[in-house]
Parts: structure tokens; sequence; C-alpha cells
């Protein structure tokens, strides 16, 4: 059984982002699944740090795009917004080139808040980030 409130496909989640920062980094929703929701992003000029390595921040750009698209997936989003309250990251190994995919799941669905498991690999597979994402669930005004 699916988790989701609305279902969207990767195409619309892309088009929905087309003004954004993950367009912006080369972001691309490749897959909705029951129970999770997984994107790309390249490793290149946009997104490496002056020693060509995958920027922390980028991999916690990613990580936050995917987890929170995914929260506000899971609720009712003509009563209420699933909003950033706090991401950390831990990142395991370098990168220096090709795509990332990263690949979001909850760990806690609640009427306040949320948790969400971002892991981020390399091509082969490696795991290169883990991410915890904490949304808080606010009313629409």
């Amino acid at each position: 059984m699916s988790l989701w409130q609305r279902a969207l496909t990767a195409a619309q989640l892309n088009a929905q982002n087309a003004p954004t920062l993950a367009s912006h980094l080369g972001i691309v929703f490749t897959e909705v699944g029951a129970d999770y929701l997984k994107a790309t992003m390249p490793v290149d000029v946009r997104t490496v740090q002056p020693y060509g390595l995958l920027h922390g921040g980028a991999s916690v750009a990613l990580a936050e795009t995917v987890g929170s698209t995914a929260a506000n997936l899971c609720i009712d989003a003509t009563r209420f917004l699933c909003v950033g309250q706090e991401i950390n990251a831990n990142h395991v190994r370098g990168v220096r080139g090709g795509l990332v995919c990263a690949t979001a799941r909850p760990v806690h669905l609640g009427s306040r808040s949320h948790v969400w498991s971002i892991e981020i690999v390399n091509a082969a597979g490696q795991l290169i980030c883990i991410s915890r994402l904490t949304m808080a669930v606010i009313e629409r005004r």
C-alpha cells in the first residue's frame, strides 16, 4: 500500500521543481515507489568543491529536496504544508563525477512532524552520504 496522499509522477515532480534550486543543481526525480522517492544529481561544475569532489552542501541540498518533496506528498496539501526543521548528513565517501542517486524513506510520519532517512549512493551503489531530515507539518494560512 502506498503512503502518498497525492499520486504524482516523476515527470510531474520535475515540472513542479523547474524554477528552483533543484533544477539549477540538475536534480531530477526518477522514481516514485510505494514507500520511497528517488532522484539523481550530476557531479559536475555546479555541484563540486574546489578539489573536484562532490560538495557536501550539494549532497544536503539533494537530500532535502528529495525528503521534503516526499513529505509533502504524504499530507493533505489543501490543509497542510511540510517545511524543513532540521537536517544532518554524514559524508562517507567522495565522488568526482557521474550521477549520484538519493532515496528518501520515512522513519516517522506524525501529524505534526515527519522524519525521513535519505541515502545517497554513487553509480556503483556505494553509500556516499546518509542524511536525516525532520519536517514540521504546519497548517496552511
